[in-house]
Formats: C-alpha cells, structure tokens, sequence
C-alpha cells in the first residue's frame, strides 16, 4: 500500500481526491450503494444550518448502524426520522469521537430505543468529562437547538475489535488515541468494497478544528492510517464528501502550515497575529468552509507555543 507523496498542488490535488472517492456516491443526504453482497445503502445525513457536520446510516437488508448523530435539535430529530422512513430497525451507534456536533444528538437518535451506543473506553471518557463545559459554552451559542437529551455511550469496544449486527453490517474498529479531538477512533465496515468512518481526522476541503491543541498527535495519526490503510478506501468524514486516504497527506501539510504560521507570528500584538493566521491559511485553501473553526484554534494552539 503505497503513501500519497505530500508534494503535491494544494485545492486540485484535493478535488481530484473528492472526485474519485465520490464517484459512485450521491450529492448531500443522498445515498450510496456499494458493491459488497449483500447489498448495503450509506446514506449520507448532513446538518447545514449552523455548519455542516455530517451522520451516517449503514442501511443493510436487515437493519441500520448510525454512526455519529448531529448537532442540533433539529437535525438529530430529523436523522431519527430517517432512521423511522426506512422501515428497518436500528441496531447499534457508534461514535467517532467526543466533540459535540457528533455526540449531542445522540439522545434524539436513540429515544424510546433499546439501542446499544458503541465507543472506545478514550471517546467515552472525554464525552463525560467535557460535556459540562461543552453544555455552558454551546448552550448559549445555540439556545433551543442545544439538545438538552444528551445521552453518552453504553458500550465499550477496544482497537480490532469486530463487531456484527446481522448481514453485511460488520465493523472492525481501530482507537486512534489523541488527533483531531483528545480521543479519536475510527470504524471500517466490512466487505468488498473497502470503506470506513473516520469522523474528523480529515476534513474535506474544509478548515479545520485544532483547538484540543493535539496536532503533533494528529500528524502521527495521520502517517499511521496511510501506511495501513488502502490506497483506494473510501473515507466518510465528518465535515464534506467522502475522500480517500490520499487527502491524508494534504491534511497534514495543512496542519503544518498552521502550526508554522503561530510560530513564526509575532504575539506582541494578538489581533495582528490572528488576522496573520488566518490569511496564511487562507492563502493554503482558499474557501470560507469551516472557517470560524480554524480560527476558534488559534488562541490555544498560540497558548500552548507559549506565544500567548
């Protein structure tokens, strides 16, 4: 399995990854199905107001797996609803990692459902220990749209683990340990066609969120997955279109962009040294997408370089 080399152009390297991982798949909310017998649908379930994150529902002959549940009330309550339209029963969620937009809507997921909720011991942890301060800081940003149902994880599961629930709708799972948030994992679904879930450890063309301040980890993630991953796996992602492993390498140029920008930024002035930032990373991927979140990971990241 060959890595993608890094030296590669930035926005058409990129959208050419997009394109061949999407060919075959469906535009936002649609669905996908792959070639693995028997038949499996990914539907693609993506939250717009707001920002867009994105859940997913592995329908197979039988019943569904969601992996990850939304942000919003309104959007959880509508993943539900079209976990309800497919007239099968949902047998598990899994969940990639502890940042809110993935985790909050879990309770509107589940309600009224003897439904097991699946994550590694690390994710777990970080969703019960932050969830109080993400609720106080994320209430007031989104009022009424801030699930007040949250439920967090039921069930444990460990790196290689397989877990199964019933034709074609089997998941190998990895613990990937501290990257894009302070625990991430990822779940690889079985079958012909080489696909996985990977939450946020690459963005699609988007910025992205550093503020957990774990990029040297992130990095090390990232080198760790294209060397063991296919070169022509499917990646769905938390944030855009589906991509595949060669992308890793242009998120990790982006990491170093960023982190070579706070280093080389002069903190004496703050607000300058922020708008510096930002036009660095700009320049590098030159489109608004998820913008707000890379700038919200300026100040720790400055903290953390001691520059603040």
């Amino acid at each position: 399995m060959a890595n993608a080399t890094h030296g590669m152009t930035r926005r058409g390297f990129g959208l050419a990854t997009i394109g061949s991982a999407a060919a075959g798949l469906t535009a936002r909310g649609a669905s996908a199905q792959t070639s693995s017998a028997p038949a499996l649908t990914i539907h693609r379930v993506e939250q717009t107001v707001g920002f867009p994150v994105n859940a997913y529902i592995v329908e197979g002959p039988d019943g569904l797996v969601v992996v990850d549940s939304l942000l919003t009330d309104t959007a959880s309550k509508d993943l539900r609803t079209r976990v309800d339209a497919t007239g099968k029963p949902l047998q598990a969620v899994l969940l990639t990692h502890p940042h809110p937009d993935h985790y909050a809507g879990l309770g509107n997921l589940v309600d009224g459902l003897d439904v097991p909720i699946y994550a590694v011991p690390g994710v777990i942890d970080v969703v019960r220990r932050d969830d109080a301060a993400k609720d106080e800081l994320i209430s007031g940003m989104f009022g009424p749209e801030w699930p007040t149902n949250r439920v967090f994880p039921t069930d444990t599961v460990a790196e290689g683990d397989t877990l199964s629930f019933g034709p074609g709708l089997g998941f190998e799972v990895m613990d990937i340990g501290p990257a894009e948030s302070f625990h991430d994992s990822i779940f690889v679904l079985k079958g012909e066609r080489p696909t996985a879930f990977v939450g946020d450890l690459v963005f699609s063309l988007m910025h992205a969120y550093m503020a957990d301040v774990q990029n040297e980890a992130w990095k090390a993630a990232l080198d760790r997955l294209q060397s063991e991953l296919p070169e022509d796996m499917i990646l769905h992602v938390g944030h855009g279109a589906p991509v595949t492993p060669a992308l890793m390498a242009w998120q990790k140029t982006y990491l170093e962009v960023f982190d070579r920008a706070i280093a080389a930024a002069d903190w004496s002035d703050p607000d300058m040294a922020t708008a510096l930032v930002t036009e660095t990373m700009r320049n590098y991927l030159p489109n608004e997408d998820l913008e707000f979140l890379m700038q919200l990971s300026v100040a720790p990241n400055a903290q953390a370089a001691s520059k603040l």
